[in-house]
């Protein structure tokens, strides 16, 4: 089992703020915001390999975290262009191998996370894959990110990306683990005709289309994708909240 960040993209909406900085970069609490899901890869006992894609300025990145973070090693994939996550993915192919992976997107904040449980029931049900999901009260933030339909065990069977009308609380994330074999239906995933790039939920579709088992799980209470300044300004603000007894 493999983590696999991706952190390739500068940030563009983000402005002056990421000319001279990757947005993974900013800094959140004290510590860049990819810190915060480097040390949830690090904290899982079945990864032994952390795999970071990089791109605007990776150098920063690279040396910042070097070869070993906190006894795990770190792998770096450069991704020359900004074509998305699922290209992002596919740049880092040879670095996955045959291996299962643990995917995180650098520029996410999570609050509470359930990672390590997350892990459990991948590995408790032989899962091809499982998708981190909050529940969301406030639906129009769902066109952020994308949104699942399940059956009534959780299993997912639609995925729809950035919809313009949410049709339940569920609000995805990018954090999610895989079969190996995921990497196997990245060339038939259709180029999204507004966005002119391959989408993860549509991966993801492709897999669920072919009869595989995918599930989402409640990975988290509090959930931002870091885009603008108002999204940092709502992780910091989501970084107070307490963390629940469980």
């Amino acid at each position: 089992m493999k983590a696999l960040i991706l952190a390739g993209g500068r940030g563009e909406r983000l402005g002056e703020m990421t000319n001279s900085l990757n947005k993974c970069m900013l800094e959140l609490g004290g510590k860049p915001v990819i810190e915060y899901n480097i040390d949830r890869a690090a904290e899982i006992e079945d990864i032994d390999e952390i795999v970071i894609v990089v791109g605007h300025r990776a150098e920063d990145i690279i040396n910042r975290y070097g070869t070993n973070y906190n006894g795990k090693k770190m792998r770096y994939v450069i991704q020359w262009e900004q074509k998305g996550l699922v290209h992002a993915i596919e740049c880092s192919k040879e670095a996955i191998g045959k291996a299962d992976f643990f995917l995180l997107l650098g520029d996410e904040v999570v609050v509470n996370s359930r990672h390590k449980e997350m892990m459990e029931e991948f590995v408790k049900e032989s899962l091809f894959g499982i998708c981190g999901v909050m529940t969301q009260k406030n639906k129009s933030k769902i066109s952020r990110t994308y949104t699942v339909l399940v059956d009534d065990n959780g299993r997912i069977f639609r995925l729809i990306e950035k919809p313009k009308k949410a049709l339940n609380n569920f609000q995805g994330t990018g954090h999610c683990i895989f079969k190996n074999e995921i990497l196997s239906y990245i060339e038939r995933t259709p180029i999204h005709p507004e966005r002119g790039e391959k989408e993860l939920p549509d991966l993801i579709q492709c897999a669920v289309d072919d009869g595989q088992l995918v599930k989402i799980f409640d990975v988290c209470d509090a959930y931002t994708n870091i885009n603008s300044e108002e999204d940092l300004k709502e992780a910091e603000k989501n970084q107070t909240i307490k963390v629940s007894k469980r």
